[in-house]
């Protein structure tokens, strides 16, 4: 069971990005990964998806207003049975050890939340998580708040009757979350996870994110009213475990 996600957003300078990545994949997220309580830890590199994100991201998401974290290089997602397994001691607290905290200082623009599994659904290529239920080898993460409660049941609807439905049926979906914020800047998230970016980008980005577009699909609305966070979504591979 994996129904709590806390997710760590965040950039590197040039010059620390080396030496933090090699310590971060060789100490400190395999200690992570042997906390108790935490089902897995993986950790992606965001490419930024293809030339219709780039549009969306250009035209359509409004950004923030409050001053909040900008990170969106990197994000590493922990898996847990419940959000109150990283409450309980907090697991924010971990980042102030002797022995992290140095190197953790190195982020730039961090940004974390603690989010609850709202729904999931399981796409066609499910078998193919990997064990241990690490999301698969590219995700799409998007974090965001609405501006009313009139938003919200409209944004409630699209994924119930259209988005989550789609995620069901498509090919080289694993599977599709959406989570809702316990502790964080934004309310909601969507975790898709996909077989690859490749198959995202046929099979999801292509004929799907690209109505975002258009005002008057039902996807359109719903990304103009949406107030991400920045670089949201992060779209890209996972680099820790290594996919192999």
């Amino acid at each position: 069971m994996d129904r709590g996600i806390w997710a760590t957003w965040y950039d590197l300078a040039d010059d620390t990005r080396e030496r933090f990545l090699g310590w971060l994949h060789s100490s400190y997220l395999p200690a992570l990964q042997q906390r108790p309580g935490f089902a897995w830890v993986a950790h992606y590199r965001n490419d930024g998806g293809g030339a219709a994100m780039r549009q969306l991201g250009d035209n359509v998401i409004v950004r923030p207003q409050e001053e909040i974290g900008n990170g969106s290089q990197y994000v590493v997602l922990v898996g847990a049975p419940s959000p109150h397994t990283f409450l309980k001691p907090l697991a924010l607290e971990i980042e102030r050890e002797p022995q992290h905290r140095d190197m953790l200082a190195l982020r730039r623009g961090l940004r974390t939340a603690i989010f609850s599994e709202e729904r999931r659904v399981n796409g066609p290529a499910i078998g193919q998580r990997p064990q241990g239920g690490t999301p698969g080898p590219a995700i799409q993460i998007g974090s965001f708040r609405v501006r009313s409660v009139e938003e919200e049941i409209d944004l409630g609807c699209w994924y119930a009757q259209y988005r989550l439905p789609h995620m069901a049926q498509m090919p080289g979906c694993i599977a599709a979350r959406k989570l809702n914020c316990v502790a964080g800047w934004a309310k909601h998230a969507i975790l898709y996870e996909f077989v690859s970016l490749e198959a995202r980008m046929q099979h999801f980005e292509e004929p799907h994110e690209a109505l975002a577009v258009d005002a008057k699909e039902w996807t359109g609305r719903v990304v103009r009213y949406t107030i991400h966070t920045p670089g949201s979504p992060v779209v890209g591979p996972r680099i820790w475990p290594p996919v192999e």
